[in-house]
């Protein structure tokens, strides 16, 4: 079976990839040498498949969401084919014009049922994304996840509770006490409402970890990200895009259920100011300078009561190491050490262009006094998510690998492909419930529990 996948990322690149997957083994394969959109598919004979691709990205060309290349693609065995034997320059052919249609909900569903009866699974239904998973302190797991609000299992895999929603959570915060969890809810879906298509609002949901009853939701006027710290303080920063709109920061007390402050931090943006930390003592944002706020980032905390018993915003280093100018993409990250040894380590990308070069992607251990780097490490794949202690770091890649590096020097420690059943996953969430064990939330929308050690090894 052949299967074409992606999108337009919003800004600039037509990302996905072409899928052949083996129906009696399960296997996939991506075959395309990097990202790029697949419109369309269709076998032409056993050898020949026939594909309909976007151009690489829309820079320059009017007609970029309107147009594909035609190509035939060929292959003596395409159930044998290798991964990424496809290379980008094969992919133009004719530039034809091509109606990017948005299947509905329910032509979806359709399509998912045919395939698991296709299958023999009837009853089968998909888990998407594992956008976050935390661990409770009596070791049930929390988790969001397309369509899925907020889960919760049992220590022995049992799913005690689960809050559908039509898009799903995209992070958690679990609070002292460990009464309730607020989730952060965004909305894309487009839906028509009269004469006008509309899209609901994004919200913050109060949830109860008993039960799951959604117990209060803050409604927002635009999306924003959530960032906490140890005691309890709780930041929603808005991700409005109206230019005209001053972006504020909304502040939550430890105990609190509603904002009570907040705080300017200017612009964000998913790519440059992502910046989502770990077992922190302060809240930490990256903030940019005026009308460019991508360019010549600070790592900054917010003070909920300064000296004046008013939040205030903190500078406390640049963001990139070197030379304070760099173009650094954010990226996930944790606090380790304490004393004077207190350190951030953070990952994130070095922008030069549309694509991602080699070695361009980062993991850096930095002083929280000053801000210099004691050890980075590098990589050909963007960061999705990273967690650890001062002993160990574990990172994990979109190319579906899961490194540990020392926490001391940031030499790798061990690193391997994710696997279950033999089939290659993707990382997207992780955390590190305790000594030696991770949880790891994947794209295709499993919870894996792993065991780890300083070393590779079964």
């Amino acid at each position: 079976m052949a299967v074409g996948t992606g999108s337009y990322d919003g800004g600039y690149a037509f990302e996905g990839e072409l899928l052949i997957i083996d129906l009696g083994s399960g296997r996939s394969t991506s075959v395309i040498r990097g990202p790029r959109e697949v419109l369309h598919v269709e076998w032409a004979g056993e050898q020949a498949l026939q594909v309909v691709v976007a151009p690489p990205d829309d820079d320059g060309l009017d007609e970029a969401h309107t147009h594909g290349f035609a190509v035939t693609l060929r292959q003596r065995d395409w159930s044998d084919v290798p991964r990424g034997s496809v290379p980008q320059e094969e992919l133009t052919g004719r530039w034809v014009e091509f109606e990017r249609r948005k299947e509905s909900r329910e032509a979806t569903d359709r399509i998912v049922e045919s395939l698991a009866a296709l299958a023999r699974e009837p009853s089968w239904k998909p888990r998407r994304r594992v956008w976050d998973v935390h661990v409770l302190k009596d070791g049930r797991v929390l988790a969001c996840l397309d369509e899925v609000l907020a889960e919760l299992w049992s220590p022995d895999g049992r799913l005690e509770w689960r809050v559908p929603d039509d898009e799903g959570g995209r992070q958690l915060v679990v609070r002292a006490g460990e009464l309730d969890a607020w989730v952060n809810v965004e909305r894309w879906q487009v839906r028509q409402a009269g004469r006008e298509w509309v899209t609901a609002p994004p919200l913050v949901a109060r949830v109860s970890l008993t039960d799951g009853r959604v117990l209060d939701t803050l409604r927002l006027g635009a999306s924003a990200v959530l960032a906490t710290r140890d005691d309890g303080w709780l930041a929603l920063r808005s991700r409005s895009t109206d230019r005209y709109q001053q972006a504020a920061t909304a502040l939550v007390r430890p105990a609190g259920e509603v904002p009570e402050a907040r705080v300017p931090l200017g612009k964000f943006d998913l790519f440059n100011h992502s910046f989502p930390i770990r077992r922190s003592s302060f809240l930490l944002f990256l903030q940019g300078t005026g009308e460019t706020p991508w360019r010549d980032k600070w790592v900054v905390a917010v003070d909920p009561a300064g000296t004046d018993g008013e939040p205030r915003v903190r500078p406390l280093f640049p963001h990139d190491w070197e030379t304070g100018h760099a173009h650094l993409f954010g990226g996930p990250g944790v606090e380790v050490g304490a004393g004077e040894s207190q350190d951030l380590v953070h990952a994130g990308t070095v922008f030069e262009g549309a694509v991602l070069r080699p070695g361009t992607a980062f993991v850096v251990r930095r002083s929280l006094g000053d801000g210099a780097a004691r050890w980075v490490f590098t990589a050909d794949s963007p960061v999705t998510a990273l967690d650890g202690d001062e002993d160990t770091v574990y990172v994990t890649l979109n190319s579906g690998e899961l490194v540990a590096l020392r926490g001391s020097d940031g030499t790798v420690r061990w690193r391997q492909r994710l696997e279950l059943g033999g089939h290659p996953v993707v990382p997207l969430s992780l955390v590190l419930t305790g000594p030696g064990r991770l949880l790891i939330g994947t794209v295709d929308g499993r919870i894996i529990d792993c065991s780890v050690a300083h070393s590779p090894g079964p």
